[in-house]
């Protein structure tokens, strides 16, 4: 298929036909564009579109994938090739075969929700208590084993901690036993169970093997386990297999990708060829040069050098300020400049941080700056639950009959409480024309009762007065960090957050963040109060909602920010222990995806791109000292304009 709109690799790619092939398609190379042409181009040289089947990651990516390939052949008739998801091709599979693994082909697919209730179920018929920390837990490793292809017996060989495989083994026979009797699978058995149903029975495979006989497969470097051995066992007969991908953007290993699967892939398929689309068409030459060099630091990595005709740009702007109050009004500083001097506008601006606690500070400046903005993939600091919670508590220290402050502040402390019971003391409070915290603690004092309670419920009640009124004690003599310090202390706050492993370092840096607020707003502050910091908060979400249908422009993680572009890109934190995150400090494996991270960010933008650190930083009630991030070390000079406190870098 012919296209003067394709350079030279892009032409090879499209019209490679048979055998494998691996295409290393560098950011912005315009890989999507390579897989919708190779497509059109099969169908054109006589490949039936139902014996092609392209496989992506999203549905939206799909979506674009068809109209893209149906606008290409619009004049031709044809059936249409199969443009799937990974768990939307298992889903056609097993509709047809499961009977084979003993379900009916009926079979019901569970939410999570659903898959928590038979989880929850399970842990109960073991004598388990299943509160829902464990839960979520458990449901977590379960998704784990069961995409890296590990079944209930190979569980004590997989690598898990014996604290884990307890009572894991049990559990997850269990939970996938119960999942059968009810003729139901979960997400993961999506994947799960094709690789059980074609390693199980071959001439089931053979017989996928020979309907589909050319597959695609795009972000090749972001599959798992599961998706890799789905990929090599459908391709294993006409090794007809063309895959998509750049190790140097493999950023989900949390989520189970494994960059091996891409980096083996010639070893996988041992007549493979190879085709590197190295030509951006997204950034200037300057900040593609500064990402080679970045990049050229990792070890597991294919070499390939990207290049752009669009010319060399600005250079990279570095600025390190002296605490991070500095870094953010700089920020806002720029933007403001970008925005009336250069004519660019809010949306194509975006501010990248590598975990979302650090989105507070810049959200605070840019209120104060009076600049419209929206997180993207995830919650407004002041939104976040953890964040909402703990105010709760501060908010019953200064009102007694805040309706939802109360229930939330109880709910959160896990005292046993429910919405029933708190529903009889609104009920009670109105009747008797008492504030909430007064009827609470006549009931703690014997004067009034809610009629049937249990000791629990009455335990509950007493440590829930005495916490409030300790902290308004403090209140009157300590000031606003000291005291959000104790109510973190005081409610256990911490031990809470620890119940769901999963999320609890990113909400614990929000509480951290939180208290940094509390010292910046009370420091700043002439008549410091509680009242005063709690109403401050209040108006910021209020501000909020109120810049809703305003342009704006974009706060997000670096993680959030692989697959989109921005003329102006903001990499901000840019110090050790930050980016590169400390969970990564003694593991080089770890060192290297956050290097791939920073080199995602850094190829998002296409003219103008900063760097921004802060020489200090008040962390968890103290001034911490940084160190610039060795990321800034690896990139030459020759691409980086610096501003400001040479000497720190």
């Amino acid at each position: 298929m012919e296209n003067p709109s394709l350079n030279k690799e892009q032409k090879q790619a499209v019209q490679h036909t048979k055998g494998p092939l691996l295409v290393l398609a560098g950011a912005g190379s315009g890989k999507t564009r390579i897989v919708t042409f190779r497509i059109a181009h099969l169908i054109q040289q006589g490949v039936p579109p139902d014996h092609i089947v392209a496989v992506t990651f999203t549905n939206k990516a799909a979506e674009e994938m068809r109209n893209r390939i149906q606008s290409l052949l619009r004049e031709t008739a044809f059936s249409s090739p199969l443009i799937s998801t990974f768990h939307s091709l298992g889903a056609r599979i097993l509709r047809e075969s499961i009977h084979h693994l003993g379900y009916k082909n009926d079979f019901a697919i569970y939410d999570e929700d659903d898959a928590n209730k038979i989880l929850r179920s399970c842990l109960l018929t073991l004598g388990i208590k299943g509160e829902a920390s464990l839960c979520k837990s458990m449901k977590h490793q379960i998704s784990f084993v069961k995409n890296q292809n590990v079944t209930p017996s190979e569980v004590a060989n997989s690598g898990l901690s014996f604290e884990i495989r307890t009572h894991f083994v049990e559990l997850y026979s269990l939970y996938q036993q119960r999942l059968k009797e009810a003729n139901a699978l979960d997400f993961d058995d999506l994947l799960f169970l094709i690789v059980r149903l074609f390693e199980e029975h071959k001439d089931v495979l053979e017989h996928y093997q020979d309907k589909w006989d050319h597959l695609l497969i795009d972000e090749y470097q972001d599959t798992n386990p599961s998706q890799y051995l789905i990929s090599k066992y459908l391709s294993q007969k006409h090794q007809n297999i063309f895959v998509v991908g750049d190790p140097d953007q493999s950023i989900y290993s949390w989520r189970g990708a494994n960059i091996h699967n891409i980096l083996n892939f010639e070893k996988d398929f041992q007549d493979a060829q190879v085709t590197r689309l190295e030509q951006n068409y997204r950034s200037r030459e300057n900040i593609l040069q500064a990402a080679n060099h970045l990049i050229q630091n990792n070890v597991s990595r294919i070499e390939k050098k990207l290049w752009s005709s669009r010319g060399e740009g600005e250079k990279i702007v570095l600025f390190v300020g002296e605490d991070d109050k500095e870094e953010a009004e700089f920020v806002c500083q720029k933007i403001e400049e970008l925005i009336h001097k250069e004519r660019i506008s809010l949306r194509e601006i975006a501010i990248f941080y590598r975990t979302n606690f650090q989105s507070r500070i810049f959200e605070d400046f840019l209120l104060r700056h009076r600049i419209p903005y929206q997180i993207i993939g995830g919650l407004s600091f002041y939104e976040r639950k953890e964040i909402k919670d703990l105010l709760s508590l501060l908010h019953m220290i200064i009102s007694d009959n805040n309706m939802v402050a109360f229930s939330r502040s109880l709910l959160f402390l896990k005292s046993g409480v429910g919405e029933t019971t708190m529903e009889k003391v609104r009920f009670l409070a109105r009747e008797k024309k008492l504030s909430l915290f007064e009827m609470v603690t006549q009931i703690v004092e014997g004067k009034e009762t809610l009629g049937r309670m249990t000791e629990k419920q009455k335990t509950a009640f007493k440590e829930y007065t005495d916490l409030v009124l300790e902290l308004r004690k403090i209140n009157q003599i300590s000031g606003l960090k000291d005291l959000l310090i104790a109510a973190i202390n005081k409610s256990h706050f911490i031990d809470i957050l620890r119940e769901d492993k999963e999320t609890f370092e990113e909400r614990k840096g929000n509480i951290e963040e939180l208290i940094t607020k509390a010292y910046e707003w009370e420091s700043s502050s002439t008549h410091p109060t509680l009242q005063m910091f709690l109403e401050e908060l209040t108006l910021k979400n209020a501000v909020d909602e109120m810049q809703e249908k305003r342009e704006k422009i974009n706060l997000m993680t670096v993680h959030n920010g692989k697959g989109l572009e921005f003329v102006a890109v903001f990499l901000v934190g840019m110090e050790e222990d930050l980016f590169p995150h400390a969970n990564a400090r003694l593991d080089h494996q770890a060192v290297e995806e956050e290097r791939r991270l920073c080199y995602v960010g850094m190829t998002r933008a296409k003219e103008r791109l900063y760097f921004t650190a802060a020489e200090s930083r008040f962390i968890w009630g103290t001034h911490r000292t940084m160190r610039p991030s060795r990321f800034l070390r690896e990139i030459p000079r020759t691409y980086i304009t610096k501003l400001m406190y040479e000497e720190s870098y």
